[in-house]
C-alpha cells in the first residue's frame, strides 16, 4: 500500500507495468500497491498527462492475474450487487469517505478542474468499475473503499500470493 507522495518508480517497474498493460505505460508516477514478489499491481498516474489530458484514474490496477479475476468477477454481475449495499446508510457514508479520500491523494499531486470532483469507479452514488475500486483499495488498505474491498474478497486472486510472469526474463 503507498498513497501519495509516491517513490519515483523505477525503470525496471515502468518497463513491468508496460508489459502487464500491453502497451507503453503513461506518466507513471508511482508504485501504489505491489504483489507479493514485489512487481507493481497498481500503478499510479498522473491527473494529467503530458500531452495535457485531464487522467481521473490516479490507482489503475495493472497486474495481469488481478485484473482478470476482477474481470471475471464484474462477468458474474456482482456489480448490481454490490451496488444494492449503497442503500445501507453506513456503507454509503464509507464509500463517499472512500470518494474523498480518492480525491485528496490526486489532489495533493495536481489540480486539475476539468476532473475536480470526478473520482473513480462510479463513487460515490454508484459501482461503475471494479478495476478502478480494487485498485483503489489495494492502494489505500484495507477499510477505506468498501466497495474495492468486497471485490477483492470476492476476487479469486490475493496480493499475498504471487502469480506473475517472470518480468525480468521478458527483459
Amino acid at each position: 500500500m503507498t498513497r501519495p507522495p509516491f517513490d519515483s518508480p523505477s525503470a525496471a517497474d515502468v518497463a513491468t507495468v508496460s508489459h502487464q498493460l500491453g502497451r507503453p505505460a503513461r506518466n507513471v508516477i508511482g508504485i501504489a500497491a505491489r504483489c507479493a514478489c514485489g512487481a507493481p499491481t497498481v500503478v499510479a498516474t498522473r491527473p494529467r498527462l503530458d500531452d495535457g489530458t485531464p487522467f481521473p484514474t490516479l490507482y489503475y490496477l495493472s497486474h495481469p492475474a488481478a485484473t482478470a479475476a476482477i474481470s471475471a468477477l464484474e462477468a458474474t454481475g456482482v456489480m448490481a450487487e454490490l451496488a444494492t449495499l449503497l442503500d445501507e446508510p453506513e456503507l454509503a457514508a464509507a464509500y463517499l469517505a472512500a470518494h474523498e479520500s480518492y480525491l485528496a491523494d490526486r489532489e495533493s499531486i495536481e489540480s486539475v478542474p476539468e476532473i475536480a470532483g470526478i473520482s473513480a469507479g462510479g463513487m460515490p452514488n454508484r459501482v461503475k468499475c471494479l478495476h478502478a475500486l480494487a485498485g483503489h483499495a489495494l492502494a489505500a488498505g484495507p477499510g477505506v473503499n468498501p466497495i474495492g474491498d468486497r471485490a477483492l474478497e470476492r476476487a479469486g486472486w490475493s496480493p499475498d500470493v504471487c502469480e506473475c510472469e517472470d518480468y525480468e526474463a521478458m527483459g
